[in-house]
């Protein structure tokens, strides 16, 4: 697939979703039934990507672990009320081989829904996890050289982070995957980055992946990182292998192959920037999320302003499977505000299924079933406005630039609540956003996204509201635009030059 310009990325949690229409069919579902009237209407919603979650095959013993696990099971009743053993399905990311689960038709279907994606201009994008393998992938018993091992010392003294397995040769112990902060994943194991061969057969089943799918998000991609490495295992092996930069080689390879693949990273702890120069198109932006979260204009405003290269290869979410809901963690008023400022500024738009609908209660990584819940209306009918504007061109190949907002008289500080940026492109209608990112009614100018105003008469039409307001050019020129805005308000304003 070419690479698109802003692109849009709806996530699907695959088990989740085919559990609740085997209840509704009375029979066993596969990602065949997937219903081309729900393709049209992902495609009409001008999404460029779908990532279906979670379609590889997982293995019984990461299974068990998940089942088993007193701490992980009372953290899914959180999720899940009336969780029973049946509906733990185990993590995705505990993945036993990168084929597709026979449950969900294998990979003749996976296939199938390719082509069907493809029809409606929409790519598939797939999981890759670089970390670590379910705790019975093959590789345990032919080449147990690719993990991270452990002694009995280090099993008596860290049991979180080291297990003992029975394998083919033998009885040895092996540590868990896990990231430098936390305890590991006790459904996982740990692959060892320091290994060449591991680097190599990592990057040969980057290429295979890249025959059957248009993109792949990358988990916990910056636990790959030689220092990242080096700070949780260590910077030399046993047998004297010391980490090397796996990314660069191995996105080069498979780009070679495929020009227009996407690698999508799962990234935090600052590490964006980095993982671009390693070679991904977009990394996840949990500082726009995290200062919307805690409804802090200054500091969106402040991230908004780094350059315009990183801004465009950042992901834009206001929730995803790690994260609570959206409606749970935005009131309604908020909400809105939040999705303004995520989805129009530049980046890849990232929404999650079930946002549209209003869902406040996330459904574990662990889980094949979720609660049910009624469909918000106030929410949904939001979404159904603001996707078409998402969906413009100007949001896609524009101009994107902030706008400097001032007071609207002396002593009214309301004006640092707001953010404001304007879109343009060459003929066509310019754009200005407008959000009152605070919790008081707010008053400021914005100034005029041009100089040349004078003798001109512009109306200013809110795509969000269809409101109405003509302006006088030398008005606008001399002070700006006066807004006076409620409370989490927010205007997407198109502006049309209507006398001169």
């Amino acid at each position: 697939m070419p690479p698109t310009f802003n692109p849009s990325l709806y996530q699907v949690n695959t088990r989740v979703v085919l559990g609740e229409l085997s209840r509704v069919l009375g029979r066993l579902t596969t990602l065949d039934d997937l219903a081309d009237a729900w393709l049209d209407e992902v495609a009409a919603m001008g999404f460029s990507y779908v990532w279906m979650l979670g379609v590889w095959t997982t293995g019984y013993m990461s299974r068990e672990v998940s089942r088993t696990n007193s701490d992980w099971r009372n953290d899914f009743v959180k999720d899940l009320s009336d969780c029973t053993t049946d509906d733990v399905s185990g993590s995705p990311f505990a993945i036993k081989r990168y084929e597709v689960h026979p449950d969900f038709g294998g990979e003749p279907a996976l296939e199938r829904l390719r082509g069907r994606l493809t029809a409606r201009g929409i790519g598939l994008i797939l999981d890759f996890v670089p970390n670590h393998v379910a705790l019975d992938h093959p590789w345990v018993d032919e080449h147990p050289e690719f993990f991270i091992a452990g002694t009995e010392e280090s099993l008596a003294h860290e049991p979180h982070n080291f297990i003992r397995l029975k394998t083919e040769a033998g009885e040895r112990i092996l540590a868990y995957g896990r990231d430098p902060y936390f305890a590991g994943w006790a459904d996982t194991l740990q692959l060892d980055y320091r290994h060449p061969d591991l680097r190599a057969a990592m990057t040969a089943l980057l290429v295979a992946l890249s025959a059957r799918c248009d993109g792949l998000r990358c988990d916990m991609s910056m636990l790959a990182l030689p220092e990242v490495f080096a700070r949780t295992w260590g910077g030399t092996s046993p047998t004297g292998h010391h980490p090397e930069a796996f990314w660069p080689n191995a996105i080069a390879t498979v780009k070679a192959a495929c020009p227009g693949f996407l690698f999508l990273a799962e990234v935090y702890w600052g590490l964006e920037w980095t993982l671009m120069g390693e070679g991904f198109d977009y990394t996840y932006d949990k500082t726009l999320y995290d200062g919307l979260r805690d409804r802090d204009a200054r500091a969106v405003r402040g991230h908004l302003q780094a350059d315009l290269a990183f801004q465009a290869r950042s992901i834009r979410f206001l929730e995803n499977h790690d994260e609570p809901r959206a409606a749970d963690v935005f009131p309604f008023p908020i909400h809105q505000a939040a999705a303004v400022l995520s989805f129009l500024v530049p980046g890849l738009r990232f929404l999650h299924e079930g946002q549209f609908e209003g869902r406040t209660r996330r459904a574990s990584n662990h889980l094949s079933r979720r609660s049910d819940e009624p469909v918000n209306e106030e929410v949904h009918a939001f979404y159904r406005r603001l996707l078409p504007i998402v969906d413009r061109p100007i949001f896609a190949t524009g101009q994107f630039h902030l706008v400097g907002c001032n007071p609207a008289w002396y002593g009214n500080s309301s004006w640092e609540q707001f953010i404001a940026f304007g879109w343009e492109s060459d003929g066509g209608t310019p754009v200005l956003v407008v959000v009152n990112y605070g919790s008081d009614w707010g008053q400021c100018y914005a100034r005029p996204l041009h100089d040349d105003l004078h003798h001109q008469t512009f109306r200013f039409r809110d795509l969000m509201s269809n409101a109405v307001y003509e302006r006088d050019g030398f008005d606008l020129a001399a002070r700006g635009l006066y807004l006076d805005v409620p409370p989490w308000g927010y205007h997407v304003f198109e502006i049309e030059t209507i006398g001169g």
